[in-house]
């Protein structure tokens, strides 16, 4: 019996020729990261509790301050200067504002056929480049950090395959959240997404980590694109050569397969406040809103950027709408800047913040008061998740935000794009 890629991934960690769905294996890390969001735990608990001494390895543990950077108050200042001398006791990465965990990972470290642990949710993003990335709390990621190991039960494969191309105003967002809102938050719990068909095998690497990012919305362990010729170019543009290409084999077992046409998608809406309870925007009727924002580990890249500069180049955001943006990192800001598009937002009447979590986080910059809608390219919309309790969120695509932020309220972008 053939193994899907995901299982190989684990089969390799794990030291095995062969896993199987149920299977618990034991498997070795290739590398951690963690967050400002959980950190100082994790340090807590390695130093006072595990009383350990060393990490496993110290090019393999990362440290990333994205969440409330720059810190917002003095008892975030001091969970940073933890992780800052922490970092330097041990050795190890860090970066402070440099952009989202998740992208920084991407960009400087993650290889296809890796498996990577991290104390985020959103750590399937680096399926996007064909590796196994998954989250875990505190407790598990202090063991890791400190042994490079960590026991898991191998997941059931659910397929994807898509086929069709995406018309004009429509993107992979649009794709997932369709995809989340058939099966349902808790429809790929403790599974593998695996996207693959002939429209997958053209989307740019942006494309495949705006599906993968967004699968642990749907429950899952991780999501998974098979690794090709253009995650390559990807990772060896960065310098980085040493990868493993996994591929499903022909015989491999799925639980279930999934069928989706991008000829058939219009732009989609997780309305308020669950993120499988989503719309086309045709029926989304006249939902009028008071802050757009773009960015987020899921629709922060250049290729979003793009998307939402062309809508509002040479126009006004609505006087009364408030527009944020946070490119997803360093890199993509400089790219952005390259290119006039933080131009063309600031003439717009955007606010270009750093970048960071930002408004998706909900516990820093951008937050919304008592009442007030956001329409936003982040990755959640629970009640209170950017901001007052009593706020409602709904999501999008980059270009479904910048073209609400035009008119105030939810608007079609397929009208604004050639």
């Amino acid at each position: 019996m053939g193994m899907t890629m995901g299982e190989k991934i684990l089969a390799r960690a794990s030291g095995k020729d062969l896993v199987k769905p149920g299977e618990i294996i034991t498997a070795k890390v290739d590398l951690c990261m963690s967050n400002d969001g959980t950190t100082h735990l994790n340090i807590d608990i390695f130093e006072n509790q595990l009383k350990a001494e060393k990490v496993f390895d110290p090019e393999k543990v990362i440290f990333i301050v994205d969440h409330n950077v720059p810190s917002e108050s003095a008892k975030t200042a001091q969970v940073h200067k933890k992780m800052r001398i922490f970092a330097q006791k041990h050795d190890i990465p860090f970066y402070e504002g440099t952009g989202v965990c998740h992208q920084i990972m991407i960009e400087d470290f993650v290889v296809p056929g890796q498996l990577v642990i991290a104390a985020d949710s959103h750590t399937c993003s680096y399926g996007g480049l064909g590796a196994f990335g998954t989250g875990v709390g505190c407790t598990d990621f202090t063991s890791v950090m400190h042994t490079g190991e960590i026991w898991l039960m191998v997941p059931e494969t659910l397929k994807f395959e898509i086929e069709g191309s995406f018309k004009a105003g429509v993107y992979a967002r649009d794709l997932i959240l369709k995809i989340i809102g058939d099966i349902g938050a808790n429809g790929a719990n403790y599974r593998i997404m695996e996207f693959g068909g002939p429209a997958v095998k053209k989307f740019t690497v942006d494309d495949r980590v705006v599906l993968c990012n967004m699968a642990v919305e749907a429950g899952a362990k991780t999501g998974l694109v098979e690794p090709d010729q253009t995650a390559i170019d990807y990772v060896e543009a960065r310098g980085r050569h040493d990868m493993n290409l996994f591929t499903s084999d022909e015989d491999a077992v799925y639980e279930k397969t999934y069928q989706y046409n991008l000829d058939e998608l219009e732009p989609m809406i997780a309305i308020p406040h669950c993120v499988d309870d989503v719309v086309g925007v045709t029926q989304i009727g006249d939902v009028k809103i008071d802050q757009g924002f773009i960015g987020s580990c899921n629709n922060g890249r250049i290729e979003e950027l793009r998307a939402a500069a062309q809508i509002l180049q040479g126009k006004k955001i609505d006087p009364y709408v408030k527009l944020l943006i946070s490119p997803a990192s360093k890199a993509v800001f400089l790219e952005a800047l390259a290119e006039g598009l933080i131009d063309i937002f600031v003439e717009s009447g955007a606010m270009v913040l750093n970048p960071n979590c930002s408004v998706c986080w909900g516990s820093c910059q951008g937050v919304i008061g008592e009442g007030e809608t956001l329409i936003s390219t982040g990755t959640r919309n629970f009640k209170g998740r950017a901001g007052h309790p009593n706020s409602s969120v709904y999501l999008a695509s980059a270009a479904t935000v910048a073209a609400s932020a035009l008119t105030g309220k939810i608007t079609d972008p397929r009208g604004f794009v050639v």
